[in-house]
């Protein structure tokens, strides 16, 4: 009988590991398909979830209650669009510094926090929020297609749209403070 709880422990474990490498590779595929810097013009037509291309507009309810817009940005601020969910252990690390930052640039550079409410609860984002002092948007991706057409597998998923709408950079995952503070800055600088 323990054998074969081992054997089925194995197999659960093989499948798993096959379904994420799968997902990883299939992701580093679809972010690695921008255009070279040199083929990038300042009006881009192609829409697209990658660097260069104009980000995929999308509307969304916030926990207040109000209806974002991508779009109402555009010509305005740039904006980071995090895609988060409360349970995240990265997210919850990411948290603070993008606190931090919106105290510093939030007058020049707004934050859309897209909840994957599909993967979350509103509940459990409200506590996030709470527990953090978001200031910022939270938006809730009730239905996920947001998080789908941005493509968003692995969270937190960021994208760093320029006043013109168009995306600048992605990460995916988190990195150092400086870091994140420096990719704000350049947003905020590039006309």
């Amino acid at each position: 009988m323990m054998k074969w709880k081992r054997v089925l422990l194995l197999v659960i474990g093989v499948f798993i590991g096959i379904v994420i490498t799968q997902q990883f590779l299939g992701s580093e595929l679809k972010t690695n398909n921008r255009k070279p810097a040199a083929e990038l013009t300042e009006d881009p037509t192609e829409v697209g979830p990658f660097i260069g291309a104009l980000a995929p507009d999308f509307s969304l309810v916030g926990l207040d209650g109000k209806t974002y817009a991508l779009s109402d940005l555009k010509g305005d601020k740039p904006v980071l669009v995090n895609f988060w969910a409360s349970w995240c252990p990265p997210c919850k690390a990411e948290a603070p510094d993008l606190v931090q930052l919106y105290e510093e640039y939030g007058d020049q550079m707004e934050i859309y926090a897209v909840n994957l409410t599909t993967s979350d609860t509103v509940k459990g984002a409200q506590e996030f929020v709470d527990d953090y002092g978001f200031e910022f948007p939270v938006l809730l991706d009730e239905k996920g297609e947001v998080g789908k057409v941005y493509q968003a597998l692995s969270i937190p998923t960021s994208y760093f749209v320029d006043r013109n709408g168009i995306i600048q950079n992605k990460m995916i995952g988190i990195t150092s403070p400086d870091k994140l503070e420096k990719m704000f800055q350049e947003l905020i600088n590039k006309k």
